[in-house]
């Protein structure tokens, strides 16, 4: 049922164009205009990119960012540049005892998308910004420790003094990225 509730929540903004701030109450539209969707600054939390099982063409998904679980014992988080997938792990990570509980991708779902910032989008994703102008604010973290329980996939933006960066999660390790 919660499931079916954020699909609608999200299919209505979609078809609104709006801008979509979550777990926040603080900002608006009119003050962060160049946001298309944002994450509360918690300093727990972080967005959870899908994972595969198999890996599709690069080709098809430039902008792209994913847990590649095609083999479970040595997933690596992945970004599309259109032609090859980057690897933004730099080590695998035994994802089998997270994925256990996953199910697997039926048949219905492989068309399923909700996309923010546009009524149509001809990518290939769960979940798809559309906007030339306008950009998502990632959760923010001012240490990855204070995050309890780190699930395969997860992404976040440490902001701390002097250490400013993006951090994913593979399942087993963090890796950092600086600007």
């Amino acid at each position: 049922m919660k499931n079916y509730i954020t699909f609608i929540l999200l299919g209505s903004i979609s078809v609104l164009n709006a801008q979509v701030i979550i777990g926040d109450a603080l900002g608006t539209a009119a003050t962060k205009t160049s946001v298309l969707l944002e994450f509360a600054n918690t300093n727990n939390k972080g967005i959870i990119v899908p994972y595969v099982r198999t890996l599709p063409a690069a080709s098809a998904n430039e902008g792209a960012i994913l847990l590649d679980a095609s083999t479970l014992t040595k997933a690596r988080m992945r970004y599309s540049n259109g032609t090859s997938w980057i690897d933004l792990s730099g080590q695998d990570a035994n994802v089998t005892t997270d994925l256990a509980s996953q199910p697997p991708l039926t048949v219905g779902e492989t068309g399923a998308k909700t996309i923010i910032g546009a009524t149509s989008s001809s990518a290939d994703g769960a979940l798809i910004l559309e906007s030339t102008t306008k950009a998502m604010v990632l959760p923010t973290v001012t240490d990855v420790n204070n995050i309890p329980s780190p699930s395969p996939g997860m992404m976040v933006y440490v902001k701390k003094a002097s250490a400013k960066r993006l951090a994913v999660f593979n399942g087993s390790k963090w890796s950092f990225w600086r600007p």
